[in-house]
């Protein structure tokens, strides 16, 4: 028994000290491999990276709307959000371009003035073909389909465009109104004012049933010609006044039976009907084979 346990204890010790007991040697790169490594681990790192370029322009958007809108532990100080849709801005708002949702309005409080500045810009209004424009010394309207301006408390038509429906009157203090075409039944003007019909170019004023000229003075002032047209006659009833020194004349030597010239002598009835007479002779009169005046010529 003695003998035993000695031998025992030797084995163990040398087992003990025997640090290769049990050793295999195995190649490394037959060992299963944990973990992400070639292809996989640079996908990840991409991935981790673009996640932080995001969170850092996240980052950014919320520094940049915390400090524009100013938003805080009571909400936003510059605008209020509400349940109907209203967007209201509380403080003064620097703004470019503004698109507003289908039939919005934009306004202001009942009892506080609404103050839209541009900087050396106009202010536009543009909804589809209509288009108001607010400049330093003008305000301009544009619109293909008319226009109409309303009370919004009694709901009055204080202007509109409208032939058909409305008479057309101007607001009080425009005394201009610069239209490129317009069809109307009549053009008056107050009974202390004139009425001024000014165009740059050409001015063509035509009536399907005649054109009536009614006033206490009527004038004409053109820098060329002027054309009257009529299928039937046309009568200036009341002192016609005629300036000659723009009046074409020819050369007394010219010969009245040139073939390239056809002369006429504009004549007036007493009723103010005009009629013309072919000139073929010097100091002929108005003496026609055809009486256009009846019984006053």
């Amino acid at each position: 028994m003695r003998e035993k346990a000695v031998e025992r204890r030797n084995v163990n010790k040398e087992h003990n000290s025997n640090f290769k007991a049990g050793y295999i040697p195995i190649d490394e790169d037959r060992l299963h491999k944990t973990g992400l490594r070639g292809r996989k681990g640079n996908l990840a790192i991409c991935v981790i990276v673009l996640l932080f370029i995001l969170a850092v322009i996240n980052l950014i958007i919320t520094l940049v709307i915390w400090a524009v809108i100013r938003i805080g532990p009571n909400g936003c100080d510059s605008m209020e959000f509400h349940e109907s849709g209203l967007l209201r801005f509380k403080q003064v708002s620097d703004m470019g371009v503004i698109h507003p949702l289908y039939k919005s309005t934009v306004g202001g409080r009942r009892n506080e003035d609404l103050v839209i500045t541009g900087n050396n810009q106009p202010i536009v209004f543009q909804q589809g073909t209509t288009k108001l424009s607010v400049e330093k010394d003008k305000t301009s309207i544009t619109s293909d389909i008319g226009m109409e301006f309303v009370d919004p408390r009694t709901q009055n038509t204080l202007f509109s465009t409208d032939y058909e429906t409305h008479e057309f009157h101007l607001p009080n203090g425009v005394k201009i109104l610069n239209v490129q075409k317009a069809s109307t039944e009549r053009i008056t003007s107050n009974a202390t004012s004139d009425l001024n019909i000014k165009v740059d170019g050409r001015a063509i004023v035509r009536g399907n049933e005649g054109v009536f000229i009614t006033g206490k003075t009527i004038e004409f002032r053109m820098g060329g010609n002027m054309e009257l047209k009529a299928e039937n006659s046309i009568i200036l009833n009341g002192t016609v006044m005629v300036s000659p020194s723009r009046l074409p004349s020819s050369s007394y030597g010219e010969q009245f039976n040139n073939g390239n010239w056809l002369r006429f002598k504009l004549c007036m009835c007493a009723d103010g009907t005009l009629f013309k007479v072919q000139v073929t002779g010097y100091n002929m009169g108005c003496q026609t084979s055809v009486n256009p005046c009846g019984a006053t010529h």
